[in-house]
This record gives structure tokens, sequence and C-alpha cells, in this order.
């Protein structure tokens, strides 16, 4: 089983719109990937799935997190708190669990987390490059 931190980014779209980060809502439910977060992140999700552009009820949301992510996610104590990101300190949270996890990839479309490419070892790839690596 992989071990993977997967960006909010992805996460909304993989729950939400399908298309190839749907895959990844695949690949967790079956157990070929076990994704990580945080008690940050965890938050993250929950704030963005709330936003209204998505028009998702409250029982949505719940369902959401309460039957497709936090029983199917790790949750980690993250030690560090580094600033790492300084364009974007609050994709910091995603480097400190990946680290705290032993995750071998964070997968995200953000910019500033792929410009880094890697972080203390942990390839940062977009959906399609780590779909690639599990087959």
């Amino acid at each position: 089983m992989t071990a993977v931190v997967i960006d909010t980014n992805v996460v909304v779209s993989a729950l939400l719109f399908g298309g190839k980060p749907g895959h990844l809502v695949y690949h967790w439910q079956e157990g070929r990937i076990r994704p990580y977060a945080s008690e940050a992140i965890i938050a993250e999700y929950l704030r963005v799935l709330a936003y209204p552009r998505f028009e998702l009820s409250e029982s949505h949301i719940t369902y959401l997190i309460y039957h497709q992510i936090l029983p199917l996610f790790e949750i980690v104590q993250v030690q560090s708190t580094e600033p790492v990101i300084s364009e974007d300190p609050e994709d910091d949270k995603f480097l400190h669990c990946a680290v705290a996890a032993a995750a071998r990839f964070i997968v995200s479309g953000d910019q500033h987390l792929l410009r880094l490419g890697s972080f203390e070892g942990i390839p940062i790839v977009k959906v399609s490059n780590f779909l690639e690596t599990l087959f």
C-alpha cells in the first residue's frame, strides 16, 4: 500500500468531479493507497467543501467527510511547523504531514508545491504522474 498525502484541490476534485483525480477515490477505497492527513488538512478539506460555489448541503459535506475521508485516511500528528513555502505558507501543512507520515508521495495540483519537486526526499507529483506509479 502506497502512503500518500493528497492536496485539498485534488481531494475536492476527486470527490466532486471525478476525472483522473476520481481514480484516487477508487484506489483509497480499495486499499491500494493509504492517504494521510493532519488535523489542519482535514479542517481545510472541510472548509473548501463548504464553499458556496460547490452548492453542497451540510449533509452531503458530512457524508463526504465521515464516509469518504475519515474512515479511509490515516490522521497523523505533525511535529514541525517550520516555514517552507514563503509564497503560500498554508501549503506547508502538506509537506509536514508527508514527513510525519513517511509518505512516498505528495499528490498536488498546486504550483507552489509542484515547483518544489520534492520535500525531504518525498516526490511532489501531479495526479497523472502518481497514477502511473500504481501500474
